[in-house]
This record gives C-alpha cells, structure tokens and sequence, in this order.
C-alpha cells in the first residue's frame, strides 16, 4: 500500500505529486483543504517519497496503486488534485475509474506524449556520491553545476534523508528512474475519456500546456476548463500558492 499523509474529516481528495516529488511536498495545501471540510490523502507513488521501490514503474501500475489505495481506505465519489508525472497518472484513473472520481484538477501537465527533458536533473542527480559521506551543502555543491536554479535543487534536496548517522541517501530509486525515463512522457491512451467537471491549472511562463493543446485536452476531457496562472513557471503551486489554492477551491466547492 502507497504511504500518504492524512489530513481533516469531510470529502475525500486525493493529492499526487510530480516526478522526485513526494507527500511533503503538499503539506500546508493538506492543511489548508482540511480546514474547508475535506479529508485530504497526499499519496507518495511507488519509488517516491516513503512508498515502496519496485522494478515496475508505468502509469497503468501507478494508476493501480492508488486504486488499491482508495479500495483499501473506502474512499468513494473522491477528488484528485494531480501535479505533472501525478496529474498524468490521476488523468488514468479517472477515466479509467469514472465512477469513482467525481471531480479532477490538473496541475501543469496534458495528456499529450513528452519528450525526455529531465536529463540535466538526472545527470546531477547521479553525479552525487554518496560512499564519500557528503553533507548536505556537499550534495547541493554537486547537484549546482547541472541544476543552476535555486528552488529546483530545494525541491530535489527535500528528498534527501539519513539512513543513518553520518550517511546521507535520495528518498526516490533513482536506479529505476534512469531506467525506465521514457515512461514518464507517454500519452494518455487516445480511447480515453472523462466527462465529469475538470480543471485544467497551467503555469503562465511554463510550456506544458500551450494553447495549441486545448482540442486534444477537450477530447478526453469535454467538460474541461483551462485557468491559467500568470508569472508562474510549472512549480505553479510552489510559485503562487494563495491563487493555486483559491482556484482550485472555487472549482471543488
């Protein structure tokens, strides 16, 4: 079963996070939902954060697993909020699982194929060497070369942790990730469809979603609407999170 963070009584709403992002990422928005009377599940996916590591790893088993999740927590008629890599796997289950979502919010992603673009994190990622003991300010000295920006080597860092004293280790498989890349462009299958309320949340300065994809989100998504956050990049929930969470509130209640 996924680790997840529980917060609050009320309406289900289920929280998944981007690639190398985890539960924790997500804590004062759990904070903030609860307090508007929803019971908020931020899920760590497989190979993420403190849930288990496996060889697997596809959106048709990430979909799996929060599926499991919800049977094993009955949680019915639930709300997703899906960020990046999570939005695409909250898009799978939604439309493969349409009875039990009633609505979708989707954070900076499409369901359109990706190319590979994360090889410069990769190659920072896997550039550190943790048998010579870094510290932390080692490990950011490393990563400063291939990830220049202040808040993406944060947002990485926050996945470090001490295995034990003296020895620090990444929270994520970063074996599985150079792996199995490519899985996390692929596309939402073209047969799929949702039909319940969906929000589509974009990031003005991000590229994620242009405005050339909106005929492909409204295929499988016909009753779909597009916000639009201004002088955001794709952190658009890191970056502005007060309009973040005032459209994404609006939308649920």
């Amino acid at each position: 079963m996924l680790h997840s963070r529980i917060e609050g009584e009320g309406k289900p709403l289920i929280i998944i996070h981007g690639f190398l992002g985890m539960s924790d990422n997500w804590k004062s928005f759990g904070s903030l939902y609860a307090a508007e009377g929803f019971q908020v599940h931020m899920l760590d996916l497989r190979n993420h954060g403190r849930s288990f590591h496996s060889e697997d790893f596809s959106y048709s088993v990430m979909t799996s697993d929060v599926l499991e999740y919800c049977q094993g927590h009955d949680l019915k008629n639930i709300n997703i909020i899906g960020h990046s890599m999570g939005g695409k796997v909250a898009m799978l289950l939604a439309t493969a699982y349409p009875d039990l979502v009633e609505k979708l919010i989707i954070a900076d992603i499409g369901p359109k194929y990706y190319a590979p673009h994360h090889q410069d994190i990769l190659a920072g990622l896997n550039a550190v060497d943790f048998s010579t003991k870094p510290d932390r300010a080692e490990v950011e000295e490393t990563l400063y070369p291939f990830i220049p920006d202040f808040g993406t080597r944060q947002f990485l860092m926050k996945n470090l942790y001490w295995v034990e004293p003296g020895q620090l280790a990444f929270r994520f498989n970063l074996t599985v990730f150079n792996a199995k890349i490519e899985a996390i462009g692929e596309a939402l299958p073209e047969e799929n469809h949702f039909d319940k309320p969906t929000l589509f949340i974009r990031g003005g300065n991000s590229k994620y979603i242009l405005d050339s994809d909106v005929v492909h989100i409204q295929k499988h998504f016909p009753n779909f609407k597009l916000v639009t956050i201004p002088n955001v990049g794709h952190w658009l929930h890191a970056e502005n999170p007060k309009l973040f969470f005032e459209e994404s509130l609006s939308f649920l209640k």
